[in-house]
């Protein structure tokens, strides 16, 4: 708590979290605003938020290696309020135009936009802070932010605005979004001269990270089972999400329960990554736990229980991700490490493009609940998998230093 107070004490650094802030609850609150107008303008609820979700992670697959460069050879200042002032105009345009393909279109070039956002700011970040041992402390804050605060601020205003008036237009919503990029822009540009100017990232060999990743994961027991096993983690909670509009509707809770659901989620996902220090399940067995938790979910027979259930499925998934990232950064060498981090990330982004796109496919081929149930299944394969692989790479170790 220390270290996080002398952090926001720092003036330029509070301005720009405060700035990441309201892009984050614009981000979450259009994840959940665009696919309700999804299900307006097309009358299908199963495809709208994986619609959506593909959208914004297309640039992430695609643009991500040349958003950095891009970003960094403009003011870092800049590309930030240029980007934010043409995301604040796609969502007015949206809630203008009014149609489906403008919708996917205009969703598709916010993404390209947060891609260079995102690289600006986070080069801009260390800039701002006194000294290098607070950077730590400033990322785990935004973490915290984008993945907590923020998402429980966006899927909490989001709640509240179709509780109290079910049936408004969902236009509102969209206009909300684009007055909170405006917002992000006017900080930025009244109160952050700070963050102006570009730095020289060192080579990194980054063309050739994926690669290189990919050859690391295949001859490293430790590492191929800590992959598998976020990809079980990421395919439990992606499939949650993916689908907890028509889960919603089968609990007959509406948009309301949709938004609580993946409230839900994620404040079990937080729980998760706060708590992992003290659960101190094991890597394979918090996954495994998690699909164990997800057939609960499908078969919760009321709204109360399925939304307690996702909450443990968010911290099962929570723990497993935060302990999967710290064995890659305590146990994989230095020397490939960014590698590794790299196609982890990219992974994330591909696992969670799939179970987006293929979760309403399977409910329309399936229903809602057998859908969870085979998520479950891959979830928990996945984690016995990855259990296995890192028993088997202690015993190697025991081994070897018997031997030696």
């Amino acid at each position: 708590m220390r270290r996080t107070a002398e952090v926001l004490g720092i003036p330029a650094f509070r301005r720009l979290w405060t700035s990441a802030y309201l892009c984050c609850v614009g981000d979450w609150l259009s994840l959940l605003g665009l696919s309700s107008l999804l299900v307006t303008l097309t009358g299908s609820s199963e495809f709208a938020l994986s619609g959506v979700v593909a959208t914004q992670l297309l640039p992430g697959l695609l643009l991500a290696p040349l958003a950095g460069h891009l970003a960094d050879r403009f003011d870092r200042r800049k590309v930030m309020i240029a980007t934010d002032l043409v995301r604040c105009a796609l969502f007015l345009s949206i809630a203008v135009v009014g149609t489906t393909w403008w919708l996917l279109a205009a969703n598709f070039m916010v993404g390209c936009c947060s891609m260079l956002w995102i690289p600006a700011k986070d080069s801009a970040l260390p800039t701002l802070l006194h000294r290098p041992d607070q950077v730590q402390t400033a990322s785990q804050l935004t973490l915290v932010t984008t993945y907590g605060l923020a998402l429980l601020t966006g899927a909490g205003l989001y709640s509240v605005i179709t509780a109290i008036a079910p049936h408004s237009d969902v236009h509102v919503i969209v206009v909300i979004n684009g007055l909170l990029y405006l917002s992000s822009a006017l900080v930025i540009a009244t109160r952050l001269p700070e963050a102006s100017g570009r730095w020289e990232a060192p080579p990194t060999g980054e063309p050739g990270m994926a690669r290189d990743g990919l050859r690391y994961v295949r001859g490293s027991r430790l590492v191929r089972g800590l992959v598998i096993g976020i990809v079980g983690a990421l395919t439990a909670g992606g499939t949650v999400i993916a689908i907890a509009r028509p889960y919603a509707n089968e609990l007959r809770g509406g948009e309301a329960a949709f938004g609580t659901l993946v409230i839900a989620m994620f404040i079990g996902l937080v729980i998760g990554v706060v708590g992992t220090p003290r659960l101190r399940l094991p890597f394979g067995v918090a996954i495994v736990a998690a699909g164990a938790l997800l057939l609960a979910v499908a078969a919760a027979p009321h709204l109360w229980f399925a939304l307690a259930a996702v909450g443990a499925v968010g911290a099962c998934a929570g723990v497993a991700f935060v302990t999967g990232l710290t064995l890659i950064g305590a146990q994989v060498p230095d020397e490939v490490r960014g590698r590794v981090n790299a196609f982890v990330q990219a992974l994330v982004k591909v696992v969670l493009f799939a179970a987006t796109t293929m979760a309403p496919v399977l409910v329309e081929l399936v229903g809602v609940r057998p859908a969870l149930v085979v998520a479950a299944v891959v979830a928990a394969l996945a984690g016995v998998f990855a259990h296995r692989q890192l028993a088997a790479r202690h015993h190697d170790r025991v081994t070897e230093k018997v031997q030696a």
